[in-house]
């Protein structure tokens, strides 16, 4: 029973301060819509394809121009390649990756770096990529 009321409790507690927070953020009107940059890319890494969307970065803006440095939010299309009973992984698999942005206007060229982790047959190693993409 003590358990049930010391959950409750927590719970009660957590939700009094989100609320409490909540009360104390800036209205949307006062908050400058260049700090973040949504953005869709698609392009080529390491004999496969990926699809990424701006994440947080550290940019330099002069307008029209933009260039950022960020982690970049992933799909990453690529076929495992393996022998034919063992076990391969998903052809469409979320990654993380970190790369340099750079847009004009709406286009945006990508220079991705990923990391391939340490296999049985291969060493880890980090791999660069270049895309093509549209800024919102």
């Amino acid at each position: 029973m003590n358990s049930n009321r010391s959950k409750l409790l927590i719970l009660a507690a957590m939700l009094l301060l989100t609320r409490t927070a909540a009360a104390q953020t800036t209205p949307a009107s006062k908050t400058s819509a260049s700090l973040w940059d949504g953005m869709i890319v698609a392009g080529y890494v390491d004999k496969g394809a990926f699809l990424n969307f701006g994440g947080p970065a550290v940019k330099w803006t002069r307008k029209p121009f933009c260039i950022s440095l960020g982690m970049l939010p992933s799909l990453r299309i690529k076929e495992d390649k393996a022998a034919a009973n063992a076990s391969k992984n998903a052809t469409v698999t979320p990654s993380l990756g970190c790369g340099l942005s750079a847009s004009y206007k709406q286009l945006v060229i990508q220079v991705p770096l990923y990391y391939n982790t340490k296999t049985t047959t291969a060493d880890g190693k980090w791999n660069v990529g270049v895309g093509l993409g549209y800024k919102f």
